[in-house]
């Protein structure tokens, strides 16, 4: 049928209709944000994401002019806050609040209706968060290497307290048993341990730094390495696992990240005020004191790091015969 349109007008008028889609998104991309953005964080409130969600989120707002509102979604080892910004529309106006253990959330649950690393956007990296491997001061051993030595001539007689089975911490510890090959009894709290540790019932645990300085420096726990690939600000005199284990990295990391299918140009607007506010410095103060060792990253670095824990974790999970709890 013939409209009266001549062909070659009617190839332009074919090829900008087909362009049309890109141009809303485009637009809408110039304007982000216009309303308020929800940071969804799937931690219980005052743990160490649910702090920084709420330390970045008024610089946020002040250098993109919309609230930045902080919703905690704790429960089933972080997948229900997951869960929900997966199923949320890919417009940059919820975003999540990303810990290591989602990277190994697909190996911990097989069973879940997504998969973090293929259906969540990776948008800005916020920092590491090394552990630092405390003893009670009753174990003999001064150093890591001292320490694998005694607990491999005591095998089974150590016990290691953490907050759950598949927690950052649990599988920090379990790349360090698969490494060494040391004999040591996982203890899974659901209250806190400190007290235990405190009390030698507990000889060893993997915790956040910035919480255990106090007992370190009052010589109530002995820390003997970080988990980090490099020694910690907080902690100068004590050596990096790799130090004594060489190609030990068991750091928990946090990041931003956002449904897939989300604008590149939104992402990237998001990256680009999120390394802003991580590097400012009172900024990086406030992190260094929480333990948070920020570095900024592109979208497709994160992706990378993600990508790669994702299969790291998976390997340790499966050597320990971790289940999700």
């Amino acid at each position: 049928m013939n409209l009266g349109i001549p062909r070659r007008g009617f190839l332009r008028f074919a090829a900008g209709a087909a362009a049309l889609p890109a141009v809303p998104r485009a637009v809408f991309a110039l304007d982000y944000p216009s309303r308020p953005v929800h940071v969804i964080v799937d931690v219980p409130a005052g743990l160490s994401p649910d702090v920084v969600a709420r330390l970045i989120g008024p610089p946020l707002t002040g250098r993109l002019g919309q609230q930045f509102i902080v919703e905690d979604k704790p429960g089933a080892g972080g997948n229900i806050g997951a869960d929900y910004v997966v199923r949320a529309a890919p417009d940059g106006y919820t975003i999540l609040l990303v810990i290591s253990g989602n990277a190994a959330s697909a190996a911990l649950y097989p069973n879940l209706d997504f998969d973090f690393v293929r259906d969540i956007a990776p948008v800005a990296f916020l920092g590491y968060t090394p552990f630092a491997i405390v003893v009670n001061p009753s174990v003999p051993a001064k150093t890591l290497a001292e320490f694998i030595a005694y607990a491999k001539a005591n095998p089974g007689k150590l016990n290691l307290a953490s907050p759950g089975a598949g927690t950052a911490p649990h599988l920090a510890f379990e790349l360090l048993r698969m490494m060494t090959g040391v004999d040591i009894v996982h203890v899974p709290y659901r209250t806190p341990y400190m007290p235990d540790l405190l009390g030698g019932h507990v000889q060893l645990a993997f915790v956040s730094a910035a919480p255990v300085l106090g007992y370190i420096r009052g010589g109530k726990l002995r820390a003997l390495a970080v988990t980090s690939a490099k020694r910690m600000d907080v902690l100068p005199d004590v050596p990096a696992v790799d130090e004594t284990v060489p190609g030990y990295e068991g750091s928990g990391w946090l990041g931003v990240g956002a449904p897939k299918g989300t604008p590149a140009p939104v992402i990237d607007k998001l990256n680009q005020a999120i390394n802003a506010v991580v590097a400012d410095p009172q900024m990086k103060a406030r992190f260094s004191a929480l333990g948070v060792e920020e570095e900024p990253m592109s979208p497709a670095q994160f992706g990378k790091l993600v990508a790669d824990a994702g299969v790291k974790w998976a390997k340790v999970i499966k050597f320990a015969g971790i289940k999700g709890q």
